[in-house]
């Protein structure tokens, strides 16, 4: 599975840093390393939505703060 977290000034200003550190966590904490790519990209053109993130080119917007519940039900459910 692939995971791309925009890393684009306005994604970065919104928090993309900590969400990058969260689910590389994540990923680490639920043994994922094999099965989950993180990856970065600059702007993916949804700049007033928050943080960006793509799950197999679907377009998710995510904050810190919802990014652990967002690692549990748009990756860790559908990997396992």
């Amino acid at each position: 599975m692939k995971v791309t977290i925009c890393i684009g000034s306005s994604c970065h200003l919104k928090g993309s840093r900590q969400i990058i550190e969260e689910l590389q966590n994540l990923v680490k904490e639920n043994n994922l390393t094999e099965k989950v790519e993180l990856c970065g990209a600059f702007c993916m053109k949804n700049c007033t939505n928050g943080v960006s993130v793509t799950v197999d080119d679907k377009l998710f917007s995510v904050s810190p703060e919802t990014a652990k519940s967002f690692f549990n039900s748009e990756i860790l459910s559908k990997v396992n």
